[in-house]
């Protein structure tokens, strides 16, 4: 019998590894006044002073991660000591991601929020920054962070606004190489909410590990409409679901993410007819 065992439990580790879903990251919402883990005398605000100091510096200039222009200085602010905080491998080591979402004027369709990389392995240094925000409001996803390597994570972010139905989000997942934020790809889903029905476009992240230097990434979007069984105008649509996935492999000559199909950009489109 345990020899029996033992060759059923072989057989399952030769067993092609299946995609893993990404865990849910835990992100923090420290209060601005309180003391960085291990730096008893720096604050969360002390690190948003190195974008912004308070002593009338200038704010530093930063690029715009999806490359749609040059970038820039954060816009006035008086929120920035508002972030979200969560800690990622890069490179094997640890680093602290905050997220500072500095809102939208009324003149600009997208926001600015700036993404921020810190090393806190002695006195805390700013590596990095770039506007992550594609629509008027920026936070981290949940998943926040999905693992790529033994020693590095990705970074899930999200934009979206709201009007009475229509509900538009663009997804940007984000790696670090070499302590620099790198865009690996911008993903836009779009929900709708009527009397007579709900469509909504959801994410789901997979990794598949055992990839050298990084996992594959499989992104799914499951685009499902379900009648709401109200009494309405229009006349309700048969509830359907289908999933769209693209999948993401590291290309070491390209040195970069590629992707195995333009579904996402496809989907974009159709979803545009519909705005």
């Amino acid at each position: 019998m345990t020899f029996i065992l033992l060759r059923f439990l072989l057989a399952c580790l030769l067993l092609p590894c299946p995609w893993a879903p990404a865990g849910a990251e835990s992100v923090s919402f420290p209060e601005p006044s309180s003391a960085v883990p291990g730096h008893p005398g720096v604050t969360y605000l002390d690190l948003a002073k190195l974008i912004i100091p308070d002593d009338g510096t200038p704010p530093i200039q930063m690029r715009d991660i999806t490359g749609d222009d040059d970038g820039g200085s954060p816009p006035p602010t008086t929120s920035l000591s508002d972030a979200a905080v969560l800690t990622i491998k890069a490179g094997g080591k640890d680093r602290l991601a905050m997220l500072y979402d500095l809102g939208y004027s009324s003149d600009d369709a997208e926001g600015f929020a700036v993404l921020a990389l810190y090393d806190l392995s002695g006195k805390p240094r700013l590596l990095d920054t770039a506007n992550v925000a594609v629509d008027r409001s920026t936070s981290f996803r949940e998943p926040g962070k999905i693992s790529i390597a033994a020693g590095d994570d990705a970074i899930v972010t999200t934009s979206t606004h709201f009007n009475s139905n229509q509900g538009y989000v663009g997804t940007l997942l984000i790696m670090v190489r070499d302590d620099r934020f790198e865009l690996i790809d911008t993903i836009y889903t779009f929900d709708e909410n009527y009397c007579a029905y709900r469509r909504t476009q959801n994410l789901a992240f997979q990794t598949k590990g055992h990839s050298r230097p990084y996992a594959a990434i499989k992104v799914t979007v499951t685009d499902a409409t379900a009648p709401s069984g109200e009494s309405c105008e229009e006349a309700a649509p048969k509830a359907v679901s289908h999933d769209i996935s693209v999948t993401y492999h590291w290309d070491k000559a390209k040195s970069r993410y590629v992707k195995d199909s333009d579904a996402f950009e496809k989907l974009s489109a159709e979803n545009e007819k519909r705005f």
